[in-house]
C-alpha cells in the first residue's frame, strides 16, 4: 500500500473549492486499490477584509462584479460545473458574504478529531453556505456544523469565544501566499507537487498516481 498525502488549500466561501472537493472525491475513486490518500484541509481567505459579521451580499456583489448582472455572468460557468457535480448552488439564497476566519479555526481543530471528521465538517460548511444560504461566519452556524460533524460543542464554543489559533490560521494563509498560492483550490500532493484550480477528476487522479508510483519506486 502506498500512502499519498494531499493538502487542500481552500476557502469555504469559494464555489470552485466546493466543486474541487467533488472532483477530488471522484479522482480518489479512480485510483488503484494499492494507493491510499490522506487529505487535510488548509486555510485560505479570498477576502480577509470582510468584517466578522460579514457584508451584505448585494453590496459585496456590487463591489466585486458591478452588480447582480455581472455576478450572474461570472457564476454561469460555476452553476454549470455544479450541476455536473450534483451541487445545487443557490446563490440567490445567500444574504451575507462571510468572513471565514472562524470557519477555518474550526476546520483546523477538526483535524485532531477522528478520521473523516474534518472532511465531513468542510462538506457541511460548503453545503450550509452555497445550498442553504447560511452565514458561515456566524458562531451559531459554525457550532451547529461542528456538532453535526461529530465535534464536542461545548469545547468548540469555548475555543471559538476566544482568539485560539487566529494567529496560526492567518500565518498559514500568509505562508500559502508566499509559496505562490494565488487562487484556490490548490491541491498540494506530498508537499512536492501542486495542482492549481478545480481540475477535472482525471487530471487529479493522474497526478496522484504519478506521485504514488514514484513513492513506490523509492521504497
Amino acid at each position: 500500500m502506498t500512502s499519498v498525502n494531499i493538502d487542500i488549500v481552500s476557502d469555504v466561501m469559494c464555489p470552485w473549492c466546493y466543486i474541487g472537493k467533488r472532483r477530488l472525491e471522484d479522482a480518489i475513486g479512480m485510483l488503484p486499490d494499492d494507493v491510499e490518500v490522506d487529505t487535510r484541509w488548509r486555510p485560505y481567505q479570498l477576502d480577509p477584509t470582510l468584517p466578522k459579521e460579514g457584508k451584505d451580499r448585494k453590496q459585496y456583489l456590487q463591489d466585486k462584479f458591478g452588480g447582480s448582472a455581472g455576478a450572474s455572468r461570472a457564476y454561469e460557468a460555476i452553476r454549470e460545473a455544479g450541476r455536473l457535480e450534483e451541487i445545487a448552488f443557490d446563490f440567490d439564497a445567500i444574504p451575507v458574504a462571510p468572513n471565514t476566519l472562524d470557519a477555518h479555526r474550526i476546520i483546523r481543530w477538526s483535524a485532531s478529531e477522528a478520521p473523516g471528521v474534518q472532511d465531513k465538517l468542510v462538506e457541511i460548511l460548503f453545503k450550509a453556505y452555497f445550498e442553504k444560504g447560511l452565514n458561515i461566519g456566524d458562531n451559531e452556524v459554525l457550532l451547529n456544523a461542528a456538532e453535526e460533524a461529530g465535534m464536542d460543542r461545548s469545547i468548540t464554543e469555548s475555543l471559538l469565544s476566544g482568539v485560539a489559533d487566529c494567529e496560526a490560521v492567518e500565518k498559514e494563509i500568509d505562508t500559502a501566499r508566499q509559496l505562490g498560492v494565488t487562487g484556490v483550490p490548490c491541491f498540494i500532493i506530498d508537499n512536492k507537487y501542486a495542482v492549481m484550480g478545480a481540475q477535472p477528476a482525471e487530471t487529479l487522479a493522474r497526478a496522484i498516481r504519478e506521485v504514488a508510483a514514484k513513492k513506490a519506486e523509492a521504497q
